[in-house]
Parts: C-alpha cells; structure tokens; sequence
C-alpha cells in the first residue's frame, strides 16, 4: 500500500547523500564521522534500552552495551585528562540541561553570553537556563563585540553573585577569560561552566584553551561539530565525587531515560580517532579557518575581529550586510553548492535574526575530508566570485569537491 512512499523516503535519502557529497559543507555545528564509524551506526542497539549505568541497569540484556559505555568513558576521561565523564545526554543542550538542572532554582542569577554576543540559545530565557530562571544577564563585552570586558565582568560578579557563569558560544571566535574570572567566582560562589559544544574536538586536540585546566568547573559539550562523532552530547568534569553524583542524576533520570545506544560505538571509534589523529587534525582547522579569513578580507570582504587575527577556532565571522545581509547571501551561496549559515553579529540588536548582517563559516568538515590551505584560498576565490561578481559556482564547487571525497584523520584504511 506504501511501496511508493517507501521508496520516495529511500530516494530522498540517496539524493541527500549525493548532494551534500558534492557541496562545500561551511555549517559550523556539522561534521562527517569516518567510514568506520558510520558503519556501527544503526545496529541493534538502535532497538534496545538501558537505563542507568553499566553493571547497575534497569533492563536486562545490556552486557554489550555496557563494555561500550565503560570503554567510552575511560578513554573520554584520558583524552580530556578529567576525573568524571558523563556519556548519556543525547545533545548538547540536553547535556546543558542535565547541569543546569542541578544548579539553577527560580529567583537565581546566571550570567551568559548574549545571543548578539555569539550566546547559544541554551542559555537565554527562550533555552535551557530560562525554564529555571528568568535572571539571566549578559556579559559585558568589550568595544570589538568578540570578547568579554573581563575588569566589568570581574565587578558585576561581585555585586549579583551569579549562581552560574556560563563561558562559551555559538559564535565562537576566540578563548573564553575563564582563568581571570576564578577568584571571583569562588568568592561569591559561582560555578563557572563552559559550554565547549563548538570547540570540542580543537580542546581535544590541544588546539584550544583548556577549559578544565584553567578552572572550569564543568565542561558541557556536543560531539559533532570540531569533535568528530555522531550526535550526542557529553559532560565533563575534576568536581568532588559527591557533587559529581547531583549532576549524574541530572543526566539520568534528570533529562533522559534511555540514551540512543545505537550512536554510542561511534562515539567510541570517533574518540580513538581523536585521541590518534586528534591534534594534526585541529592543528589544520585552525590553520584553515585563518587561511580563508584572511583570503576573504584580501578579496574586500569585511570579515570580522581582524586586529585579534580573525578568529583562533574553526569559524570565520563575515558582515554581509552590504550584499543583502546573512539570509540572502546564505540562500544564493546554497544555490551554488556553498552551505553555510546566517548569524548575528555583536553589533545587532535580536530584533535582526531573520535577516542578521552577518555569515558564520566553519571549516572543520572539509578539513577532515582533507581540504588544506590552497583550497581555503579556492573558496574563498568561489565566495567572492558569487557575491561581489555574481558569477554562478555550483558546477566549479562539485568539480573541486569530486577530490575530497574520503575522510582523513581516522582509521578507514587500517585493517
């Protein structure tokens, strides 16, 4: 009766694969996992449950699942050097809201980057933080937009005593000052986490600041943007045994059941990789994200913070507003094959978000395809050539992409 619809379904999804194969994927939250890892992907564990931690569960027949678990734990814990890993949220907002469960009760004050300010939406009044409160204040951001005012920052910390102080963004240029706010967060109590969803896989490849090393609290984190996995979410953390248990019950039973064990043996794969590959690998992100910021200024294009150098992470930050802002130019560089996506920029009000000046550029997918420096200056040259000379791109991208099919940093060739 639905053989047609069936077969439309598998259509769609051949055609997807197809098609994202011969684009220049510039999403900053995607990523590809190797071959290796997208074979275990959708076994049997995609059907089964299990509730609780491995050894201690609900259900019964979860003796596979459980060595899977423990072993992405223990080696979770080596690559990011912490005492505690939490493995069961299934995204990072549901990571976030496992740790802000715990924290947050109607009335607290909690300090986050403001959306305009490259602020997630986890952590406004619309996410995450505003189902426990509605205290929530912004950073004090420097003239430049890009960076905490850490002397303001440091004096309202001391006047509100934020129950949290959440570092990390979504528009993620540059380090969070975690080391300068410590004294006075312990002063007044604060627990300062950082939501290192973007830049997982840079900390993990020492390409980053060390969030934890430098006085985090907690880590909270998706594992599919620079950090190489399926999508999941993960928290990390050195706190004391007994505060460490409020946050594992704030990921179970807190804000899930069971937790998608079917995207669990990737994650395992994806962090041997990491802990293999991971440092060469971040290394070339970084290098690539400056490379074409730095080709895209050289071709008159405003990118963004270019006194600080551009960016220290995978994304590049672009004002396009004189091209008709970030929607119009997202949707005519996706008719050429170029994906990216529209994004607020500091100096905007929310009132802007369905057209918001500026282009957010992450280039930690086709690094891991293999995509070096000369061919961030070739998109960068196929950027340029859409928007400033209304050139269309779509058949040169497919032609450079038809190279970089395979994903490096794994172990795809290994027997």
């Amino acid at each position: 009766m639905f053989a047609s619809q069936i077969a439309r379904v598998e259509e769609i999804v051949n055609e997807q694969n197809e098609w994202r194969g011969h684009c220049l994927n510039l999403i900053a939250s995607e990523q590809v996992m190797s071959r290796r890892a997208r074979a275990v992907l959708g076994s049997d564990f995609a059907h089964r449950y299990a509730e609780g931690h491995p050894g201690e569960r609900y259900y019964q027949g979860t003796d596979k699942i459980d060595t899977i678990e423990t072993d992405l734990k223990r080696y979770m814990k080596k690559l990011f050097g912490c005492l505690h890993t939490e493995v069961r949220p299934i995204s990072g907002t549901n990571a976030n809201e496992a740790v802000f469960s715990r924290y947050i009760h109607p009335g607290d004050i909690v300090m986050a980057n403001s959306t305009p300010g490259g602020g997630h939406i986890s952590h406004q009044r619309a996410g995450s933080v505003g189902k426990f409160t509605r205290n929530i204040v912004s950073f004090p951001r420097t003239k430049d937009g890009y960076h905490l005012d850490v002397a303001k920052t440091r004096r309202l910390i001391r006047t509100i005593k934020p129950k949290l102080v959440i570092l990390g963004k979504s528009l993620f240029l540059f380090p969070e000052p975690i080391q300068e706010l410590c004294e006075v967060c312990d002063k007044v109590g604060a627990r300062i986490v950082f939501d290192g969803a973007h830049v997982l896989g840079l900390i993990a490849g020492k390409q980053f600041q060390n969030p934890l090393a430098e006085g985090a609290h907690i880590l909270v984190a998706s594992t599919h943007k620079t950090f190489p996995g399926p999508q999941r979410g993960v928290i990390l953390s050195n706190l004391p045994a007994e505060e460490w248990r409020r946050i594992d019950k704030g990921a179970f039973p807190g804000s899930s059941s069971n937790h998608h064990l079917d995207t669990l043996p990737p994650l395992l794969i994806t962090t041997f990789e990491m802990l293999a590959f991971g440092e060469a690998y971040a290394a070339q992100v970084v290098k690539n994200a400056q490379t074409l910021a730095a080709a895209l200024d050289k071709k008159g294009l405003d990118v963004q913070a270019k006194q600080f150098g551009f960016t220290q992470s995978h994304q590049v930050a672009v004002d396009v507003s004189r091209f008709g802002g970030g929607s119009a130019v997202s949707s005519l560089l996706g008719e050429n094959n170029i994906i990216l996506n529209m994004n607020l920029l500091p100096f905007e009000s929310l009132s802007h978000h369905d057209n918001p000046a500026g282009v957010r550029i992450g280039v930690q997918e086709m690094t891991r395809v293999g995509m070096k420096e000369a061919e961030m200056q070739q998109t960068a040259d196929l950027i340029a050539a859409v928007l400033m000379d209304g050139k269309r791109v779509g058949e040169e991208v497919k032609k450079m992409r038809a190279k970089f099919q395979k994903v490096q940093y794994s172990f795809d060739d290994a027997k």
